[in-house]
């Protein structure tokens, strides 16, 4: 005869893993340090003014 499950258990495990798999994604989009964020930002600026710099005039 089989042993008895408690469903509440299985379903508790369930929610635990889906948050923990939505917490590692949000931990990878937003937890970058303040020295990853500003090299970001000094990138993308370089990128922009870089792209401005070769852009043709409207003369």
């Amino acid at each position: 005869m089989a042993d008895i499950v408690n469903l509440n258990r299985g379903r508790k495990k369930k929610r635990a893993a889906q948050k923990e798999k939505s917490a590692a994604v949000n931990r990878a989009k937003f937890g970058r340090t303040k020295a990853e964020k500003s090299l970001e930002n000094a990138k993308r600026e370089k990128l922009n003014r870089l792209t401005d710099e070769h852009r043709l005039d409207e003369d």
